[in-house]
């Protein structure tokens, strides 16, 4: 159930609590885990990202890397505004830094969106927006259980769930050639969230 009163916010910081102890998969990861996450019951907008890069990793703070520049840019706040948990939940769908392979940051480890998400999404109600950074996030919100197209294609489609969901590129500056190719998306996308946000905000 949605936290309610006292009571209701201590269940929620213990489940914080419990997953920022978690060691699921220290047997597998590169370095000792150390999940990062920033989330409030009475949060509006939800950033749903990738997994913590090594940045992320070193500092413990979300999105503190140009990735996280070019998303506030997108959203159109400071970031005061973007790590205040009571108005912005920052849940990536890893919430541990998986490590980085010949192409880049290493995927997600899925152990983690399976022993968490459900019960920590089911405690933020008043989410109403929810912005999906990337392939991985997108994957799990929209089409788990099915293929997903490719995430132009979704991105594209974006009105399709709007104004409950956006599907995002991830604002990796690895994107660059993706967004000059596209330049439609901060011409009518971005613009859009910009208004919306002001409005939940």
């Amino acid at each position: 159930m949605p936290p309610s009163g006292i009571s209701g916010l201590n269940d929620f910081n213990q489940l914080l609590r419990d997953i920022r102890a978690c060691r699921r998969c220290a047997d597998v990861l590169p370095h000792d885990p150390r999940p990062v996450v920033h989330a409030h019951p009475e949060a509006r907008i939800l950033v749903v990202g990738q997994a913590p890069g090594r940045r992320v990793h070193e500092t413990g703070i979300s999105f503190n890397d140009p990735s996280g520049d070019r998303l506030r840019e997108w959203m159109g706040i400071d970031r005061e505004t973007f790590y205040d948990v009571s108005r912005i939940a920052l849940v990536p769908m890893g919430f541990c830094y998986p490590g980085t392979g010949r192409g880049g940051d290493l995927a997600p480890r899925p152990e983690c969106a399976a022993t968490w998400r459900e019960s920590l999404l089911a405690q933020m109600p008043r989410i109403e927006l929810t912005l999906l950074v990337g392939s991985y996030a997108i994957a799990w919100h929209l089409y788990r259980g099915q293929r997903m197209p490719p995430v132009s294609e979704v991105v594209a489609d974006w009105r399709h769930h709007w104004p409950a969901l956006l599907p995002m590129p991830h604002p990796s500056p690895r994107n660059n050639r993706w967004l000059r190719e596209r330049p439609w998306f901060e011409e009518e996308v971005v613009p859009a969230l910009q208004a919306r946000i002001t409005e939940l905000l």
